[in-house]
């Protein structure tokens, strides 16, 4: 069984900004039996997104380098040729990759930040709602959360947090926990590294720790079950 691939620059599109960078989108190409399929790098639009730059006052800013979205495409696509060996075909490949390439922080974030649109709205500042909806896309929303820590009432936070496990997808936990593990720019945790036995382990222990009242089985099948696209 050969399968082929590769990551290019599709010149033949347009550039587009990638933080402060002009470049061609980076594409990736698979062959198998003669045919090939071409598709957008999905590491390139995550990594593109506002929240993965560095804006600090009196330091400048910074963003992820293309090379980031080039070894996590090679990570995955290796991964499912090897997973698929026995059953390999161009539509296998293209469901895994759908499945698999996925970031679950970036997956429950939207949803998560409707909820603190509602949780607001519903508290009585609408407008600190419609900021975190409408403006939050440039902002972590896991750091957002760490903020309101801070400048909360104690009440008013701990509720935030403990309706979130009722009303929000598991987004926190999530992301406090894929955020011991990685550091900047590489601040996501795909599919392939979630469904694995270590993860697994290491997420229900990190609930443990950090959310001994949250019921960790129920927590992982809903991660299992984010649909496959974010907003």
């Amino acid at each position: 069984m050969k399968i082929t691939y590769k990551t290019y620059l599709n010149d033949r599109l347009k550039q587009v900004d990638f933080h402060g960078k002009l470049t061609y989108p980076l594409y990736v190409q698979v062959t198998f039996e003669r045919k090939t399929i071409f598709f957008k790098s999905y590491y390139f639009e995550l990594f593109s997104k506002p929240r993965f730059f560095l804006d600090v006052p009196g330091a400048g800013n910074k963003g992820p380098e293309l090379e980031l979205a080039i070894g996590k495409e090679n990570e995955v696509i290796d991964f499912i040729i090897d997973k698929h060996r026995d059953d390999f075909s161009l539509e296998v490949f293209k469901d895994a990759y759908a499945y698999y390439s996925k970031d679950v922080c970036d997956l429950a974030e939207g949803g998560f930040r409707d909820y603190l649109f509602t949780f607001f709205w519903d508290e009585g500042s609408p407008h600190l709602g419609d900021l975190v909806k409408h403006g939050g896309q440039h902002v972590v929303s896991y750091n957002l959360v760490r903020d309101f820590k801070r400048s909360l009432r104690k009440e008013l936070y701990d509720k935030l947090v403990k309706n979130s496990f009722d009303y929000a997808p598991p987004y926190l936990p999530l992301f406090g926990f894929m955020s011991e593990r990685k550091r900047w720019p590489e601040l996501c945790l795909t599919m392939m590294e979630w469904r694995s036995t270590e993860i697994t382990v290491a997420f229900k222990a990190y609930l443990d720790l950090y959310y001994p009242d949250a019921d960790g089985l129920e927590l992982v099948k809903e991660v299992n079950k984010l649909p496959y696209t974010s907003r």
